[in-house]
C-alpha cells in the first residue's frame, strides 16, 4: 500500500514540477517581451549566429520544442530559410541543457556549522521563500513587470517543490528489487536509449525528462552505464514534437523536422560507440558508479555541445540528408508563401511572433487595397478587361486574408496575453476591417468604370481632369494612412485628418460643378450619375483613412477607443499642433486645382 501512495506521490511531483516549468518559461517569456523570438526572423544564412540565438532562445522560454516548433513554422511561412534554421536547431539543443543545470542546485548540502547565508540558499530552504515572494508580488501589485517578475519566482519555486516531492517520494521506491533491476536493464545502451526516447516523446520536453532522471538519480540506483544511453535517448525523444507540428506543412518545414532527428540520432549514434568503445579501452572508474544529478547536467550539457561541434561543418551534409527524405519535384523553386502559411497556428505558443505575422498580413491587405484602388482610374481613361480581372483577383486575395486573419486574431486572443499583446490584437482587427472596406470601394470604382463602357458613355474631359486631381489626394491619404501603421508613426497619423477635410470640401464643390454641367447638358445623364457616385466612393475612402490613423493615434496613446469624432472636432477648432498649417498646405496641393 505505501508504494502505491508513493507512486502517486511521485506524479503528483512530477505534476508540480511540470507546471513550475511552464510558469518559469512562460514568465520569462513575457519578460524579454519576444524580442529573443523575433530576432530568429533576422537570421542569415551564418549557421554559427543561428547556433548562438537558438541556444540563447531556447534557455530562456526554458524550452526546445517550443524554439524547433516556431522554426518550422518560420521556414513554412518562408521567413527561414532551410539551411539557417539548421544552426538554430543545434543552438536549441544546446539551450535546453540550462534547466538541467539549474535542478543541479537541488544537491546542494551544507554542515550544521555552515553560516546561515549558506543555509539559506540551499533549494530546500530558498524554494520556499521564493514561492512565497512570488506570489505576493503576482497577487499584491499592479504593475505588469513586478507581476511578471513574481511569475517567473513562482515558476522557480513549484519547479523546485516538484522536484523535492518525487525525490523524496522515490527513494522508498529504491529499495526494491524490481527498481534496482529496471535500472540495471537500462545498461544496455539500445534500451537505454529506447526508454529515454519513449518517455521524452510522451511528456514532449527533454528538459522535464532529464528532471526526472535527476530525481531518480537521488536514489543512488542509477549508474553512470544507465544514465548516458537514456539521456542521449531522451535527445531523440524531443524530436517528436517537432515532426507532429510538421504535418501539413511545406516541404522545407518537414525537412527542418527531420534535421532535428537527424542531428540527434548521428549524434547519438556517435557518442555510444565514441563512449562505449573508449571505456572498452581505458575501463572509466566511474562506469558503474552511482550518478549524481550533476553528473546528469553534465553529461546532457557535454553530449550536445560535443555534437554540435563535431557536426557543424555538416550542415550542407544534414541539408541533404533531408532533401533526399522528403523529396520534392522542383526543389530549385521556393516554396510559395501565402496568407495561410504566415498566418501559422505554431505561432500562437510564441504570442509575439504570432502578432509580428498579422502585422505583415495587416500591412499586404493595405499595400493591395492602395494597388487596386490606383489602377481603377486606368479604367475611366479606357476600360481593360483584363486590369479588370486583376483587381478583381488581388481582392478576393484581401477578402481571404481578412477571413483568415479574423479567425487567426481570435485564437490568438485565447491564448495568455499580455496587456500590450491583447491591446495589439484589437488594433489588427479594426485595420484589417478598414483596409478591407477601402478595398470593397476600389471595387465599386471598377462597377462606375464598367457601367460607363456598358452604357457606352464617356466622362468630358473637364470631369476627367478633375477625377485625376482628386484620385491623387486620395492616393497620397491612403499611402499615408499605410505608412502610418507599418511605422506606427502618430505624426504622420496627424496629416491624414487636414487631407480627409480636402477631400470633402473637393468632393462637395466638384459635385456641385457637376450638378451645374448636367443643368447645361455638358455631361450625359450616364456618365453625371456615375461620377457623382465615383465622387462618393472617393470621399469613403479617405473617411476609412482617418478612422485608420484615429486608431494608430489611440492605440499610441493607449486608448483603444478613441473618440473619433471628438478627435475631429478639437482638430478643427484648432486645439491640434500645426492643423490648420496642414489644411492650407492641402488646399493649396489640391483644392484650389480644382
Amino acid at each position: 500500500m505505501d508504494i502505491l501512495f508513493n507512486i502517486i506521490t511521485m506524479f503528483g511531483g512530477l505534476a508540480f514540477f511540470l507546471y513550475g516549468m511552464n510558469i518559469l518559461g512562460s514568465g520569462l517569456e513575457k519578460v524579454s517581451g519576444g524580442k529573443l523570438e523575433r530576432t530568429l526572423e533576422k537570421i542569415t544564412n551564418n549557421v554559427f549566429k543561428g547556433v548562438i540565438v537558438g541556444a540563447v532562445i531556447t534557455a530562456a522560454i526554458q524550452s526546445s520544442s517550443a524554439t524547433t516548433v516556431i522554426v518550422v513554422g518560420l521556414v513554412n511561412a518562408g521567413i527561414l530559410k532551410l539551411r539557417s534554421a539548421i544552426g538554430v536547431i543545434m543552438g536549441a539543443n544546446i539551450g535546453t541543457t540550462v534547466t538541467g543545470q539549474i535542478l543541479r542546485l537541488a544537491e546542494l548540502d551544507s554542515s550544521g556549522s555552515a553560516s546561515f547565508f549558506l543555509e539559506l540558499i540551499k533549494p530546500t530552504s530558498l524554494a520556499p521563500i521564493v514561492t512565497v515572494i512570488g506570489i505576493l508580488m503576482f497577487m499584491t501589485n499592479g504593475k505588469k513587470k513586478v507581476k511578471m517578475l513574481g511569475e517567473i519566482l513562482l515558476g522557480f519555486g513549484i519547479l523546485f517543490n516538484g522536484m523535492f516531492i518525487m525525490t523524496d517520494s522515490v527513494t522508498p521506491l529504491s529499495k526494491l528489487p524490481f527498481f534496482s533491476q529496471m535500472f540495471a536493464t537500462l545498461q544496455n545502451p539500445l534500451l537505454g536509449v529506447l526508454a529515454g526516447a519513449i518517455v521524452t516523446a510522451l511528456i514532449q520536453s527533454s528538459s522535464a525528462s532529464v528532471g526526472i532522471l535527476q530525481a531518480l538519480a537521488a536514489t543512488g540506483q542509477i549508474t553512470c552505464s544507465a544514465a548516458f544511453p537514456i539521456i542521449m535517448g531522451q535527445n531523440i525523444g524531443t524530436c517528436v514534437t517537432s515532426l507532429i507540428s510538421s504535418i501539413g506543412a511545406n516541404k522545407n518545414a518537414k525537412r527542418t523536422a527531420m534535421v532535428h532527428l537527424y542531428f540527434n540520432v548521428i549524434g547519438t549514434v556517435i557518442f555510444i560507440i565514441g563512449v562505449y568503445v573508449l571505456n572498452a579501452v581505458v575501463q572509466f572508474s566511474f562506469w558503474d558508479a552511482p550518478i549524481s544529478m550533476g553528473g546528469i547536467a553534465n553529461f546532457h550539457t557535454l553530449f550536445n555541445i560535443v555534437v554540435t561541434i563535431l557536426l557543424l561543418p555538416f550542415t550542407k551534409v544534414l541539408e541533404s540528408l533531408a532533401v533526399l527524405t522528403v523529396r520534392s519535384k522542383n526543389d530549385s523553386q521556393e516554396p510559395q508563401v501565402s496568407e495561410s502559411s504566415t498566418l501559422d497556428e505554431r505561432f500562437l505558443m510564441s504570442p509575439s511572433i504570432a502578432l509580428g505575422q498579422c502585422e505583415n498580413v495587416v500591412g499586404l491587405m493595405g499595400e493591395y487595397s492602395h494597388k487596386n484602388f490606383k489602377d481603377t482610374l486606368e479604367l475611366f481613361e479606357k476600360y481593360n478587361s483584363k486590369k479588370a480581372d486583376g483587381i478583381l483577383e488581388l481582392e478576393d486575395a484581401i477578402d481571404k486574408m481578412e477571413d483568415r486573419l479574423n479567425n487567426y486574431l481570435l485564437l490568438l486572443n485565447n491564448e495568455e496575453l499580455t496587456m500590450q499583446e491583447s491591446r495589439m490584437v484589437t488594433l489588427y482587427l479594426k485595420l484589417d476591417t478598414e483596409f478591407e472596406r477601402i478595398g470593397d470601394y476600389s471595387i465599386n470604382l471598377l462597377e462606375s468604370a464598367e457601367l460607363l463602357m456598358d452604357r457606352n458613355a464617356k466622362l468630358s474631359d473637364t470631369a476627367m481632369e478633375e477625377l485625376k486631381v482628386i484620385y491623387e489626394a486620395v492616393d497620397e491619404i491612403i499611402y499615408m494612412a499605410i505608412k502610418c501603421f507599418k511605422n506606427t508613426d502618430t505624426t504622420l497619423a496627424t496629416h491624414i485628418e487636414p487631407l480627409e477635410e480636402t477631400v470633402d470640401m473637393m468632393v462637395d464643390t466638384l459635385k456641385s460643378k457637376h450638378v451645374e454641367r448636367l443643368k447645361k447638358s455638358e455631361c450625359t445623364i450616364d456618365a453625371g450619375f456615375a461620377y457623382l457616385e465615383v465622387l462618393t466612393f472617393l470621399e469613403r475612402i479617405s473617411d476609412h483613412c482617418s478612422n485608420i490613423a484615429v486608431s494608430m493615434i489611440g492605440h499610441q496613446h493607449e486608448q483603444d477607443t478613441l473618440n473619433r469624432h471628438e478627435y475631429i472636432r478639437r482638430m478643427h477648432e484648432g486645439q491640434y499642433q500645426d492643423y490648420i498649417a496642414y489644411l492650407d498646405h492641402y488646399k493649396k496641393k489640391y483644392f484650389e486645382r480644382v
